[in-house]
């Protein structure tokens, strides 16, 4: 394989950057597909406990509650992610990119995380970037607005090696 030069770039950790993030991961993350069946059981459990118990309604009703909030957690659950993340410190910051022989380095003022070529499995391309699934499970997106097509293709190859 040919060396890969070091590549340098920034970018900003804004709400755009991060809404790609969601939108391109998402179908390829453990939870692609809401699970209903939770809610519904709790739904279930609660409505039972209300119609066939002489006691008081209160455990029943917060079973219901709870199907309600996890209902809407599931609907919300792009909003919800996104508030999560504009919450945190690294919200609006600059991120710095290098991408050397080693692997991939990210480093904002409060994170810096690296992810080895050897610790990737495989490079998954979406329509707008690339997510990188490491050996553990692990994914981390990058947006290929942040490289050239050449460079694209360079680490989709590095990946396989």
């Amino acid at each position: 394989m040919v060396s890969m030069l070091p590549y340098n770039t920034q970018f900003t950790l804004s709400r755009d950057y991060l809404a790609e993030c969601f939108d391109q991961s998402l179908p390829y993350g453990k939870n692609a597909k809401p699970n209903y069946l939770f809610p519904a059981l709790l739904l279930a459990a609660g409505v039972g406990l209300l119609g066939h118990t002489e006691q008081p309604k209160y455990l029943g009703v917060m079973l219901i509650g709870l199907a309600l909030l996890e209902l809407l957690h599931t609907r919300f659950r792009r909003a919800w992610w996104l508030a999560r993340q504009a919450w945190g410190r690294s919200f609006n910051t600059q991120v710095k990119l290098t991408i050397d022989e080693r692997g991939i380095q990210t480093q904002n003022p409060y994170t810096q995380t690296s992810l080895l070529w050897a610790d990737i499995e495989r490079v998954i391309e979406t329509d707008l970037g690339l997510i990188l699934v490491a050996k553990q499970g692990q994914q981390q997106y990058l947006s290929k607005s942040l490289f050239s097509g050449e460079m694209i293709s360079e680490m989709v190859a590095r990946s396989r090696d």
